[in-house]
């Protein structure tokens, strides 16, 4: 079964997440638990939380089908002392939000040395700091997205990726989201049938399926390998239909949410309904 679905508006409050991804046609969806471009948001109420769950059990949404997505501020590889316990905590209480709201997954970007570190400092640091929160936790998976490698953000690779996993302690506790419009830009070739089959053969070999807890599916406004992050709609972009049609058959892509972060809102229920058609 393809769990189909976008990151949708929480506009009034969380509860309001689901109620939106079943306006779309949505079999999954990803949502912010808060405000992502602020560092600390009113805690939650039971009464956000008692209408999100009552919302996704009338809509028919399971925690499998659910992605939240942490702050965009929050860099668990920060080399520097102060900001990396100011992100520590942020992603604590994303994680404590998750667990709140009965979801089992949170999805975040893993993190930048600034130039003031090397790679291999970095991605310890990250692991680290999952580890950290993963103490402080239980029952949320910390998911890891690759990036496309812009700036010195790190997890643009998927041996980089499989370096943090190694360094974490709770293996059930980790897991990876593949964003399709990262890799292409990182230089991982989805376009053609080779390619594609190359991708995901390297993907299970370096970090396995059975970690794979979500993905980000976009088109690309940029080239193979551009290092650029720049989403662009189904079919539209630089990857092309092709790609997508591939994923929709897939049966290694089943029984995980599968959403859009593609930029044009007004087109995602177009785009949902597409994509369930090619899962046919």
């Amino acid at each position: 079964m393809k769990y189909i679905g976008a990151h949708v508006s929480t506009a009034g409050g969380v509860e309001n997440a689901p109620v939106n991804a079943h306006k779309l046609g949505a079999t999954a969806f990803a949502l912010f638990t808060k405000n992502q471009r602020q560092w600390v948001a009113k805690p939650l109420t039971e009464d956000n939380i008692s209408k999100f769950k009552a919302n996704c059990e009338k809509y028919g949404y399971k925690p499998e089908q659910i992605l939240p997505h942490d702050s965009y501020l929050i860099n668990l590889g920060h080399p520097e002392e102060a900001p990396l316990e100011k992100s520590r905590n942020a992603f604590l209480d994303e994680m404590q939000r998750c667990e709140q709201l009965g979801l089992d997954r949170l999805n975040f970007h893993p993190g930048s040395h600034l130039k003031k570190t090397t790679e291999k400092e970095c991605l310890a640091t990250i692991a680290d700091s999952i580890n950290w929160t993963l103490e402080k936790t239980t029952g949320v998976i910390a998911v890891i997205e690759n990036t496309a490698g812009q700036g010195t953000n790190l997890g643009f690779t998927f041996e980089q990726i499989a370096e943090i996993i190694e360094q974490v302690e709770d293996k059930s506790r980790v897991g990876v989201c593949i964003d399709t419009c990262h890799a292409y830009s990182a230089g991982y070739d989805l376009k053609t049938e080779e390619g594609f089959q190359k991708v995901w053969d390297d993907f299970d070999r370096i970090i396995g399926f059975q970690y794979l807890k979500g993905m980000h599916i976009n088109d690309s406004k940029k080239e193979l390998g551009s290092k650029v992050d720049r989403h662009d709609s189904i079919g539209v972009g630089t990857l092309g239909l092709e790609v997508f049609e591939r994923l929709m058959k897939d049966p290694r892509f089943d029984n995980i949410p599968l959403v859009l972060e593609t930029p044009n809102t007004e087109k995602w229920a177009e785009e949902v309904a597409l994509l369930q058609e090619l899962a046919k």
